[in-house]
């Protein structure tokens, strides 16, 4: 028995070498991952089946309780027997592969073992067999619930070996004979064949974690890229946006050069064969064509199947991937080697990523796009909304002052166009400087105190400096319109508005207070929040100021109404003094 222990030792320096030669097999990477059919199982099989018909010819015969250390068993005499890693490669394959790798295996092996003969050969034919469907089943009810770890490979290993040690005195005749080869065989057989399951799951667990790792920088890499390029690709596809995009995947793969299209003509060309892969011009290789009418992706390792209409062109293999917005193909992206071999999996699969996470860009840009568009358009109709009513009651006023105060008509009739020529200039622009604002309101009050001279006075106290601040027009002078049409309805004079503008940190602070009939609780609550109907339309202005503030300043805006019943109130705006976007 000791004796046999260094000889099964060699044995095992064969499973270090199929572990190695199979961490090379696409094929076999695949059966890890559980990415294999049915075909490729039967393919592995085989595979499997190969491996454990050399162990057969590698055994060590077994002659009267003697070992015959031969290099190569093609036969084996009537009365003698064999110590192999046979069990070893079966329990490999099915645990591995499954159910139909095992049984694949498992006959393959135990067929050719009962050719070689000796008194186990129909003992050890049916013990193969049986391993295999045993460590198939296992498999797969184990790789269901967690991996398969080195040790469990190694206990069912260790135990497939003892079964087939028991088989062996079970079937074999003599039984003494039989007993005198397990006693030879049995401990060298388990242990080594234990040992050989360990090294061999060890080298199926280093190839796990190249892929982990190589998908965990592939990942990486895609999201650096992604990242990278997203304030370029929402600006959409154009020469300067694509031009940048193009630079950064150029520093961040292996390819030779980088190119991005639309459906027309080359936007971006960065790399070997820039010299007539030119932006602005129309395709250089007929292979973006069919990429663009097919929506497909397209890999080539032949300069011919490029179709570059340069003769000399450096690019010898490209991957041609479509951008796609809304299930249309927008443009392409294309990554170009100069020798063939430098287009691997990696980098294929790495495109496929970034066409993908650059297509969700592109749509994620035109959907932004398009809900601006949206938003301008709601704030230009609630701009729109603003004192329709204001307009008639200035003109009659006017209309009465023509018949006794001509002079004042006529400034009267100067303020309402001023007012008016800001109104429809606002009507055009997101923000307006504060100081147009502000000729607004006092154009406004100037046709409002013309109708009610002492009904109340207005104040301003306007920090210095803050003229040129931007901020949203139709915002200052609806808060005016309010203090005087509600706060001061029921009176005839003593009515006080005061306006103070100042900056405070990185904000401006509009502050409108009068001190008229005040808001109740009640009144209060929805206010801001949507529109109100009343004769004097308070509630839809300050909700229109709100939603503005809300449109253009993403939140960032604020505000802020405080009231108290025939004590006054005090509303507060607060506004960013840089737009977000």
């Amino acid at each position: 028995m000791i004796q046999l222990l260094p000889l099964m030792l060699e044995r095992v320096g064969i499973i270090v070498i199929i572990a190695f030669l199979l961490s090379q097999i696409k094929s076999f990477r695949q059966i890890v991952q559980n990415d294999l059919g049915l075909k490729g199982k039967w393919l592995l099989a085989a595979f499997f089946g190969a491996f454990s018909i050399i162990s057969n010819y590698t055994g060590i015969e077994i002659k009267q309780n003697a070992l015959i250390d031969n290099t190569w068993l093609m036969e084996v005499g009537p009365d003698n027997a064999i110590a192999n890693t046979r069990i070893m490669v079966v329990g490999i394959g099915g645990l591995l592969g499954g159910p139909v790798v095992g049984l694949g295996v498992g006959v393959i092996a135990g067929i050719h073992r009962y050719t070689l003969g000796g008194f186990t050969a129909g003992a050890c034919a049916l013990s193969s067999i049986l391993a295999g469907i045993a460590a198939g089943y296992i498999g797969k009810k184990y790789k269901k619930k967690r991996i398969i770890t080195p040790l469990f490979a190694v206990g069912v290993g260790m135990t497939l070996e003892t079964v087939q040690m028991m088989i062996i005195l079970a079937f074999t005749k003599p039984f003494e004979k039989a007993w005198a080869l397990v006693e030879i065989i049995g401990v060298p057989m388990i242990v080594i064949n234990g040992l050989g399951i360990l090294i061999f799951m060890f080298i199926i667990q280093s190839i796990l974690r190249e892929e982990e790792r190589t998908r965990a920088l592939q990942t990486h890499n895609a999201f650096m890229i992604a990242d990278r390029t997203l304030p370029f690709f929402r600006r959409g596809l154009n020469e300067d946006s694509c031009m940048e995009v193009a630079k950064i995947m150029l520093q961040l793969t292996e390819a030779d050069a980088v190119a991005i299209t639309n459906e027309h003509r080359v936007l971006a060309h960065i790399g070997a064969g820039s010299d007539h892969h030119i932006p602005g011009q129309a395709f250089a290789t007929g292979l973006t064509k069919k990429v663009l009418n097919q929506g497909k992706i397209m890999t080539t390792r032949k300069r011919e199947e490029i179709f570059c209409f340069q003769d000399d062109c450096p690019l010898q293999a490209a991957v041609v991937l479509p951008l796609k917005v809304h299930q249309k193909t927008a443009g392409t992206l294309k990554m170009y080697f100069k020798h063939p071999e430098k287009l691997d999996k990696v980098e294929q699969e790495l495109a496929e990523g970034l066409a993908k996470l650059f297509s969700t860009q592109l749509e994620l840009a035109d959907a932004e796009l398009q809900s601006r568009l949206l938003k301008d358009a709601e704030i230009k109709a609630l701009q729109a909304q603003i004192h329709p009513h204001f307009f008639f009651n200035s003109i009659n006023t006017i209309s009465a002052l023509c018949r006794t105060d001509i002079e004042k008509a006529r400034k009267l009739l100067v303020e309402l166009s001023i007012f008016f020529r800001s109104n429809l200039q606002g009507a055009r622009q997101m923000v307006i400087p504060l100081e147009k604002e502000l000729e607004y309101v006092k154009a406004y009050l100037s046709l409002e105190q013309a109708r009610f001279p002492h009904k109340y006075q207005v104040s301003f106290r306007i920090e210095p400096g803050v003229e040129k601040v931007l901020i949203p027009p139709f915002t200052l002078q609806p808060l005016v319109e309010n203090a005087i049409n509600h706060a001061f309805a029921q009176i005839k004079e003593g009515g006080i508005v005061d306006i103070h503008i100042c900056k405070e940190s990185e904000n401006i602070h509009i502050t409108v207070e009068d001190n008229g009939k005040g808001i109740t609780l009640e009144e209060l609550e929805p206010i801001g929040k949507q529109t109100i109907h009343s004769s004097k339309g308070t509630g839809t202005a300050i909700y229109n100021i709100s939603k503005r503030l809300e449109g253009i300043y993403n939140k960032e805006a604020a505000l802020h109404i405080h009231s108290t019943s025939n004590e006054g109130t005090k509303i507060e705006m607060v506004i960013p003094l840089k737009r977000s976007r």
